[in-house]
């Protein structure tokens, strides 16, 4: 049932009895296809992107890339045709580069345009973007020579000004792909070579789809050194499924009795399963080919995931897992809910810097839902058990807090009504339709 409210649409999702049943094709991941555009816009030669992620944030990278000289062709079905401006040939234009709520788009594109003496862009965004910091890519890129004019230092609307960049050394206080994104991305047009060493392991979209591009690139452990290249050897970019949408359907697999699903040609780089990996640790049942950890080649595996329903215990998530799942921690938080006795969640301060402090939000709508749970200075502790009586929870605007209050719905005993569920077509336009496939019997 659906009814407007303050914040937006509200949806209603009742408990599943009887649990969700089906085969899904997920939506092709959301990372992957930020990156398809975003290189396939340095590239010389068209490039052709097969199955591209048709959702708010995916289509703020398009729009991006045109605005800045870049030719795209839609051909329906994902299937693009990008012919790019090459890594000298972005233009500067009248105006603001608007990203919508795209985070990653708002992070990774400044790499590239920084290296362009002479040029400048002004990057803005709506209203949730505008609390987004980008002091974290403006300190390495000034280091490299750019310059950068943000808002109370930190914040959106920014300016970029491009310049010759020098090679830095730069070692993360945090570990976070999008901002190794934009510094690997930057050391592209550096004399020398540029290094990123990272705390702990974070998703290697990156990584993997400069090797394919022909980029030199080397990574041992958590350093990741990028050299110098004139252009992209890139053909084809193939977007697998997006491991952080499927996830939504493993946790609900997972708490929802009854269930039974599978899910086909998802992404399992295993800088992304960090979330697979803490639910089978806490008893759910995951059948699949998962990459093994350190791995790296140049394209991405996938696999087809196959989850049940079971029983649940608490686990603690520590800080050096928290990179590798940190969109899914909302979803370790509802599975606390279900799982006997405490789940703890330490080092995600990362969350207080997503769409919405994720950590607050999180926290909030469950306990409105009637969860025990609390947050600590860095994560939260669900002490579980007694799963969710259900009742209301506000999406603030995020599409995976919209998508988790759905989830929670299905598995609760009185329903759950979500404020603000058009949030989700930020980056899974199909979710009420898929979800729809798996209630019907």
């Amino acid at each position: 049932m659906s009814m407007p409210g303050e914040g937006g649409e509200t949806v209603r999702f009742d408990p599943a009895d009887g649990g969700l049943r089906g085969t899904l094709r997920v939506p092709p991941d959301k990372s992957i296809s930020h990156r398809s555009a975003i290189f396939a816009a340095m590239a010389q030669e068209p490039v052709r992107v097969r199955n591209y992620l048709d959702a708010a944030d995916t289509n703020s990278t398009l729009a991006a890339v045109e605005r800045i000289g870049a030719r795209v062709e839609r051909h329906g079905g994902g299937e693009l045709t990008v012919t790019g401006v090459g890594l000298r040939g972005p233009r500067e234009i009248d105006g603001v580069l608007d990203v919508g709520n795209a985070g990653t788009l708002m992070r990774l594109l400044p790499g590239w345009l920084a290296a362009q003496p002479g040029r400048r862009w002004t990057f803005d965004g709506d209203s949730s973007i505008r609390r987004r910091p980008v002091d974290r890519i403006a300190g390495p890129l000034r280091q490299m020579g750019a310059a950068i004019e943000a808002s109370d230092e930190r914040f959106p609307p920014f300016t970029l000004h491009g310049a010759e960049l020098r090679a830095i050394e730069y070692a993360m206080p945090v570990a976070s792909a999008q901002v190794k994104s934009c510094v690997l991305i930057a050391g592209m047009s550096t004399a020398a070579p540029t290094t990123v060493i990272e705390p702990a392991p974070s998703r290697d979209h990156t990584e993997r789809m400069l090797a394919a591009a022909g980029v030199p690139i080397e990574r041992a452990a958590t350093t990741v050194t990028v050299g110098r290249v004139d252009e992209l050897e890139l053909e084809a970019i193939d977007v697998p499924g997006d491991l952080s949408s499927a996830a939504f359907w493993v946790a609900a697999a997972v708490i929802v009795p009854g269930s039974r699903v599978v899910l086909e040609n998802v992404n399992v780089n295993w800088t992304r399963t960090g979330f697979l990996r803490i639910a089978e640790r806490m008893g759910a049942i995951v059948d699949g080919e998962l990459e093994a950890h350190g791995a790296f080649t140049p394209g991405e595996p996938v696999s087809t995931l196959e989850i049940a329903d079971g029983p649940l215990i608490g686990t603690t998530v520590e800080p050096e897992e928290v990179p590798l799942a940190i969109d899914e921690l909302p979803l370790v938080a509802l599975l606390g809910c279900f799982a006997d006795g405490e789940t703890v969640v330490r080092g995600a301060q990362e969350l207080k810097v997503k769409e919405s402090d994720r950590i607050a939000t999180v926290v909030d709508g469950l306990r409105g839902l009637g969860a025990d749970i609390e947050a600590t200075d860095d994560g939260f502790v669900v002490r579980g058990g007694g799963g969710l009586r259900g009742g209301r929870i506000s999406s603030h605007g995020d599409h995976r807090l919209a998508m988790l209050g759905a989830i929670a719905g299905l598995a609760s005993r009185e329903g759950v009504e979500v404020e603000g569920m058009e949030a989700a077509a930020v980056s899974y336009p199909g979710f009420a339709a898929d979800l729809a496939r798996l209630l019907a019997r």
